[in-house]
């Protein structure tokens, strides 16, 4: 499917402040695209389509789950806030022919995973830095995605981590398993 067509689907699913997201997240992964010389029109459609189950109930997400053959570990069922990328990731391939690069990148949008690839990596932070953010210190975020993601990937894990940790939440061990490949690779190189 073409990208106008999947921005149109995704538009009808979505709230205009949702949308808006949707699009600057498009847009930030275009850019990273570029830097970091991958598909452009890939990342762009993985961007625009990452939340377009946002909006859906979490009976919703259970129900779509369960008719499509969704398993979730014991761990993520205690993790709701991980079900829109799970759902958005099977629509995506049933839908609108993503391929299994694209489905795993929306799938660990919120969380990251081991081993992503580049694309896969340029969506887990576009999400996190698109223009439309505003938390404290994204600016720092997104200045360090245009020159080194892995590095962001690191710090926006070390944030998101210490604020489940401030707030008493769970921390997804995927998160942990990606902060800790990332490191890991990265110290193996330097010591071949």
């Amino acid at each position: 499917m073409e990208l106008e067509e999947i921005i149109k689907f995704v538009k009808s699913k979505l709230s205009e402040k949702r949308f808006n997201h949707c699009i600057g997240v498009m847009n930030m992964c275009e850019k990273l695209a570029k830097i970091y010389g991958t598909d452009i029109e890939r990342a762009q459609k993985i961007g625009v389509t990452h939340d377009m189950a946002k909006e859906m109930t979490h009976e919703e997400d259970l129900e779509y789950m369960k008719e499509n053959g969704i398993k979730l570990t014991d761990e993520e069922k205690g993790m709701p806030y991980l079900f829109h990328g799970y759902v958005a990731a099977d629509i995506a391939k049933k839908e609108l022919g993503f391929d299994d690069e694209m489905c795993e990148a929306i799938k660990h949008h919120t969380t990251s995973k081991p081993n992503m690839t580049i694309l896969q990596k340029i969506l887990y932070v576009a999400d996190k830095v698109e223009e439309g953010r505003t938390y404290s210190d994204v600016n720092f975020y997104r200045n360090l995605a245009y020159t080194d993601i892995d590095e962001c990937i690191i710090k926006i894990l070390d944030y998101q981590i210490s604020e489940d940790i401030n707030n008493e939440m769970t921390i997804p061990s995927i998160s942990c398993a990606s902060r800790n490949y990332i490191i890991n690779n990265r110290n193996s190189i330097s010591n071949a």
